[in-house]
């Protein structure tokens, strides 16, 4: 770790005693790590989010098998299609909430039960529910092993709330709604906050919501991908994806509805600057940049896909590089990615455009790819992923073959 990234938590977070770490483990630096390079250096100041952050044992919340990735800035696999959010995402929705110490907090959609624990760092209590009945008896058995007496779990569907503990100060909800559930307007107290992901199945977006007058007033806040609820609200979506028709969204990068400088409909932008001019195509495109070696740039986007039904995806974009270096690891090589997962959303295949090493002025260039049978499902990637240089993108393609 830099000396940069390690004067960015000394800075930030709050003065704790030594004694609060006696029952420690031997993850703690990689803790530290993982809140300096992935949670304070993209943004995140809030020195009760980044101290929760640095105090809960990640690796206690996901499968064994996945220790070492624990505390890696990526959704990881906990089962039941279920997955636990990056730790940017924990920190950001828990810093949009701004939640206070004497704060009653409902969250919808327990998972592992890590939200749950870093809320419970901050506020007096934490009330939380999961649809899935398994995950739930795991978390609540989770949290109550590791001492979260202020957490309290519920099997059942989130949307409807748990009225008997109402009003909340603090709504938030870790899966994504088409709308927010009327019972949740109701449940949040006059002057509460909540945060939710809404949006199509594939094309979700952070809202920040106040009720003032018995009403909320919203804020449009970055893109974002949740696993979809589990169940009936998730069958009744107006909007249901077109596995058969998959295509890139503001692939032009041409949209940024919100004026953030950061392209809509693509999640978990790191090291992005959207820039106007010399475009190859429109008036916009995106440039990746990074000095670090490691650090990631890139952007993500995820699509239904039926492998039943297409046999090759086309992709194509235009690339300008510069000053272009791999990373340490193998994999830290600019790219553009394509992960497809099954209908339990285990991995079945990835296949990669690049990677590219060279200094080169705009090229069209792409790459067609075989889409393994039993895909339903993929998420696009493209970036550094690691290395170091500039590399800008635009007029990013899908098109599909049928089988």
């Amino acid at each position: 770790m830099t000396v940069a990234l390690l004067t960015i938590i000394t800075v930030l977070l709050p003065a704790v005693p030594v004694a609060s770490f006696a029952d420690d483990d031997d993850h703690r630096e990689e803790r530290t790590k993982m809140v300096a390079e992935s949670v304070a250096s993209e943004g995140i100041t809030n020195r009760l989010v980044l101290h929760a952050l640095n105090t809960v044992k990640r690796h206690e919340f996901v499968p064994s098998k996945l220790f070492r990735e624990a505390y890696i800035d990526k959704a990881l696999p906990i089962g039941y299609q279920q997955t636990i959010s990056p730790p940017f995402v924990v920190a950001y929705m828990t810093e949009a909430l701004d939640p206070q110490p004497t704060d009653k907090v409902l969250e919808i959609g327990t998972g592992s039960g890590y939200q749950a624990a870093v809320l419970a760092e901050i506020v007096k209590e934490v009330y939380s529910i999961e649809i899935v009945p398994q995950l739930s008896r795991e978390a609540s058995r989770r949290l109550k092993k590791l001492g979260y007496e202020n957490v309290h779990t519920l099997s059942g569907d989130g949307y409807k709330g748990w009225p008997e503990h109402a009003p909340f100060d603090r709504i938030i909800v870790t899966c994504s709604p088409e709308s927010v559930p009327q019972p949740l307007v109701e449940q949040l107290r006059e002057g509460g906050r909540m945060i939710v992901p809404l949006g199509e199945r594939y094309q979700q977006v952070f809202y920040l919501f106040e009720k003032k007058n018995g009403k909320l007033v919203q804020e449009r806040l970055i893109p974002t991908l949740f696993v979809p609820m589990t169940g009936e609200s998730e069958d009744k979506r107006r909007v249901q994806p077109d596995s058969e028709h998959p295509e890139l969204v503001n692939g032009s990068l041409e949209i940024d509805d919100n004026g953030d400088g950061k392209v809509d409909s693509w999640y978990y932008q790191r090291q992005t600057t959207r820039v106007k001019g010399d475009a190859p195509a429109g008036d916009y495109y995106v440039t990746f940049e990074n000095t670090e070696p490691g650090r990631p740039s890139r952007m993500m986007q995820g699509l239904a896909i039926d492998g039943r039904k297409i046999a090759f995806v086309n992709l194509s974009l235009d690339l300008k590089l510069e000053n272009i270096r791999a990373g340490e690891k193998d994999y830290e090589k600019p790219a553009f990615y394509i992960h497809f997962y099954d209908h339990v959303r285990r991995s079945v295949g990835d296949v990669s455009v690049g990677p590219w090493l060279r200094s080169q002025d705009w090229e069209r260039t792409g790459r067609r790819i075989p889409v393994p049978v039993n895909a339903r499902e993929a998420i696009v990637r493209i970036g550094l992923n690691g290395a170091t240089g500039k590399m800008s993108v635009d007029d990013l393609r899908l098109s599909v073959i049928a089988r």
